[in-house]
């Protein structure tokens, strides 16, 4: 594996350091003023459109697109560093590059499963900038971290599919940017596990979307939001449907793969930047007669967060080149690895920068407590850690299961 960055990734990545530096970090204070004033947590700040035509003349727009037809064409572990570089400003960086969840994973099913007028009605706005997007799987009233427990209905009653059930933490379906939902439910209850579950796509507008609330996550909302949504005898043409019926167990896994790249990658870029912050606050804080930063335990935390953010970083860059080199298949085990280690650092890092600052730790005079709102939800979001070791720890077993027992 070569850790040397091409000259195309390396020119994104000075550029993005620029954006960053230049436009980003300076309009944090300007986007939390202007969604105040406005008096509503999902509202559209105008800096946004601001810093997003800024991010397209440089060229840094749809960076983590693979296909060369819809984007930058960069493999996993190209984009993966500049995805690090963007979480650091999570919830204004990858907006402002058309690079944020969930619309990144919806685009990538619409560019590999949608049909032409599927892509001409709705991936081409999403490529532009000029709509959000929601994903909607998660169930209230089950386990959803076992897909295979969804209950929601979508029947075929002649040229329409008719859709029945009740989501939650249905990312992006708060902002009014958000026109389109892909939504996740059972075609064939009688098939197996696997082939049961279909994906269709519904227009926010459509007659039944009965969006109930937004969900705060610790208190926080963010713009895009989580919604509790219910649908009820929804009706769209049998042409929404995403790929064929009973794919839609394949698609949410060929989406969520490379998303828990980006997912990773912006953990570490969040715990880069609480050490950043760590590191400038106990130089510069005295107690007991002696600055913070000469407290033995202090220089601990900051020893332990330096190895444990590149021992992350590694990880999640190594998955990346295999996914790119063998498949996602063949990188289920890393895939799973790097969701359990990449939040756990984020937050472990984060709660200790938080502790360096002392009140204004958990005050929004710093990004840190809503930085530690979004690395603790990680902890949850695409499948919790303890389903993730599950799938490491079956796969490590089975290396040692006989042959003959295999078989069986």
């Amino acid at each position: 594996m070569d850790f040397e960055l091409g000259p195309k990734v390396e020119e994104f990545r000075k550029q993005l350091l620029d954006f960053m530096d230049g436009h980003v970090y300076p309009a944090e204070p300007v986007y939390r003023e202007q969604i105040a004033a406005a008096g509503d947590p999902h509202f559209h700040a105008p800096v946004m459109e601001e810093l997003k035509a800024e991010a397209r003349s440089r060229g840094l727009w749809n960076l983590f697109m693979p296909h060369e037809r819809w984007g930058a064409g960069l493999n996993n572990a190209e984009y993966a560093p500049l995805a690090e570089i963007m979480g650091r400003c999570a919830w204004i960086a990858p907006e402002a590059t058309n690079c944020a969840a969930p619309d990144t994973g919806n685009m990538e099913i619409l560019a590999e499963f949608g049909t032409p007028e599927q892509q001409e009605q709705w991936l081409h706005p999403l490529l532009e900038g000029e709509i959000r997007s929601a994903f909607a799987m998660t169930e209230p009233e089950v386990a959803s971290s076992d897909a295979s427990n969804i209950q929601s209905r979508i029947t075929r009653e002649g040229d329409e599919y008719v859709i029945n059930g009740h989501k939650w933490f249905a990312s992006g379906a708060a902002s009014a940017r958000c026109k389109i939902m892909i939504f996740m439910g059972v075609t064939n209850p009688d098939a197996d596990t696997y082939h049961k579950q279909s994906m269709v796509l519904v227009p926010m507008g459509t007659p039944g979307v009965r969006v109930v609330r937004s969900l705060p996550v610790f208190g926080y909302h963010d713009v895009p939001g989580h919604c509790e949504i219910y649908f009820e005898d929804v009706r769209v043409p049998v042409t929404n449907l995403l790929g064929e019926e009973g794919g839609g167990f394949a698609i949410a896994q060929a989406r969520l793969g490379p998303g828990r790249i980006h997912h990773c990658m912006r953990a570490i870029g969040m715990a880069e930047r609480a050490l950043e912050l760590m590191c400038s606050r106990v130089l510069t804080r005295k107690a007991f007669g002696k600055e913070l930063a000469r407290q033995g335990v202090i220089q601990d935390w900051i020893a332990e967060g330096r190895v444990a953010i590149d021992q992350a970083r590694l990880l999640t860059m190594y998955t990346a080149w295999l996914m790119d080199t063998r498949g996602k298949e063949a990188a289920r085990t890393e895939i799973s690895s790097i969701k359990v280690v990449a939040p756990r650092v984020a937050t472990k890092i984060l709660d200790r920068a938080i502790q360096a600052f002392g009140a204004a730790g958990v005050s929004d005079d710093t990004p840190l407590a809503a930085m530690y709102a979004g690395a603790r939800t990680l902890h949850i979001a695409d499948g919790p850690d303890e389903v993730h070791k599950m799938v490491i720890a079956r796969r490590e077993l089975s290396k040692y299961v006989p042959k003959d027992v295999k078989k069986r």
